[in-house]
């Protein structure tokens, strides 16, 4: 995968013990589901985030039910 962010995203690091990294939209930060996501990762790792972008604490299976749903909409 390209270390290059495209325009119009973000990276975020997904994942409990290896961490994976994956490039969404920035439109995601308006989604409901995304946001709650985004609090966690805030509840857990504040604003110190260890991977260089943002690291949701969830598993990946979860992260990838929920892009297919935002993909959707």
């Amino acid at each position: 995968m390209s270390s290059k962010t495209p325009k119009g995203h973000l990276v975020v690091y997904v994942g409990e013990a290896e961490k994976k990294r994956y490039m969404v939209p920035i439109s995601y930060l308006n989604q409901p589901l995304f946001l709650d996501l985004l609090n966690k990762a805030e509840e857990e790792f504040g604003y110190d985030h260890p991977m260089g972008g943002l690291t949701i604490p969830c598993r990946e299976e979860t992260f990838i039910d929920l892009i297919s749903q935002l993909s959707e909409l």
